[in-house]
């Protein structure tokens, strides 16, 4: 029996439908910008990124969770002794800064939510000292301070061996022609960045396909990568602020960007206006997510609805900056690459992938 991510207990429309509901209320409370000088501008709700506009910049502002991967590294630790709480800890500022870029804005300050069961699970040195290092190589990566954070413990809330990571940044998109809008046009070329692995996304399915494995996360994955399950799920996530960085210092206009992390491949179609986004060169399937679809089993149309498949960031770009924006991505030190093309078909909404026969309409996604 193929599985899915609802059967790790993740069902996106019951998350999204409160997501929605959090939209209608939140913006209500808009009028309450004025009397610091700031308005909300149209078409922030929905997106990866809040923004407040001035007259002269806008400040963005995002929130983002771990999710359940530090678990993953929980299980590799007690059963190997590596330590992988570096890597965890980039992965929690990437999934925040990631977010924050979608709309042009640049990190300036990025604070750490570490939630306890108890606070013992500080005083193992190694661990502790590893998450710290990371965050602030995360910062560094991101280009921006670490700001501050908040540790508390919550026992009875968090288990007593765990830990929640979680935090927010603050951006300024200035000038403010540097905001990313949506300004997608039919024709316009899309262009993959690539992940390191499944990042910050599907770790509740990963860890359900651990359980069902006799090594657990010690299973090689073989498909010619010599790492381990646990090893290869514990990379840390690509920061991509450099890409949009080089972009903007460079003068090239991104259209629109999507983070692909939930949802799958269907985010490339978080933009509320119709598109067909038609992927012809989706790139070789990392060895990691061809062993995701051989243990569970999961089917190659869930897969590519949960996972990134290789797949961190996209950008659509017009079809005469798509050189320029190779260039800037991989003059980054990015993997970059053509991958396909945004349709205007009416109001038809879907991303089609048409060698691997796999189509997703615009009601397999709903963020707004």
């Amino acid at each position: 029996m193929s599985l899915s991510y609802e059967s790790s207990g993740v069902n996106y429309d019951q998350l999204d439908a409160f997501k929605r509901a959090c939209q209608k209320a939140a913006k209500t409370t808009a009028p309450l910008l004025a009397a610091h000088g700031y308005a909300e501008p149209t078409n922030t709700r929905g997106e990866s990124c809040y923004l407040m506009e001035a007259a002269d910049h806008f400040l963005a502002h995002v929130e983002e969770g771990l999710g359940t991967k530090n678990l993953v590294a929980d299980a590799v630790y007690a059963a190997t002794g590596k330590n992988f709480y570096r890597e965890i800890s980039i992965d929690t500022v990437a999934t925040i800064v990631n977010d924050l870029v979608t709309c042009g804005a640049l990190p300036i300050s990025v604070a750490m939510h570490a939630a306890v069961g108890e606070s013992a699970w500080f005083t193992d040195a190694a661990r502790m000292e590893a998450l710290v290092e990371g965050w602030a190589e995360g910062c560094r990566q991101a280009g921006a301070v670490w700001g501050g954070g908040e540790t508390p413990t919550l026992r009875g809330i968090v288990h007593a061996d765990a830990i929640v990571l979680a935090g927010s940044a603050i951006g300024k998109v200035e000038p403010k022609s540097q905001r990313i809008t949506g300004d997608v046009r039919d024709g316009d070329a899309i262009v993959f960045l690539a992940s390191s692995g499944v990042q910050t996304n599907g770790l509740s399915l990963c860890r359900l396909i651990a359980s069902k494995l006799p090594q657990g996360y010690q299973t090689p994955i073989g498909h010619g990568d010599p790492r381990t399950y646990g090893e290869a799920l514990l990379a840390p996530s690509v920061i991509y602020v450099k890409f949009v960085a080089e972009c903007q210092k460079r003068a090239i206009k991104l259209n629109y960007v999507a983070h692909v992390t939930g949802h799958g491949w269907r985010k490339l179609m978080r933009l509320d206006e119709p598109f067909v986004y038609e992927i012809t060169t989706p790139g070789e399937e990392p060895a990691l997510f061809k062993f995701l679809r051989e243990a569970g089993p999961i089917d190659l149309r869930e897969a590519y609805a949960t996972f990134n498949q290789g797949i961190g960031f996209a950008a659509y770009v017009s079809q005469e900056n798509l050189a320029s924006t190779l260039s800037a991505a991989r003059d980054s030190g990015y993997t970059a690459w053509h991958a396909g093309t945004v349709r205007k078909q009416g109001d038809r909404k879907a991303v089609i992938i048409p060698s691997l026969g796999l189509e997703y309409d615009g009601s397999t996604l709903q963020v707004r």
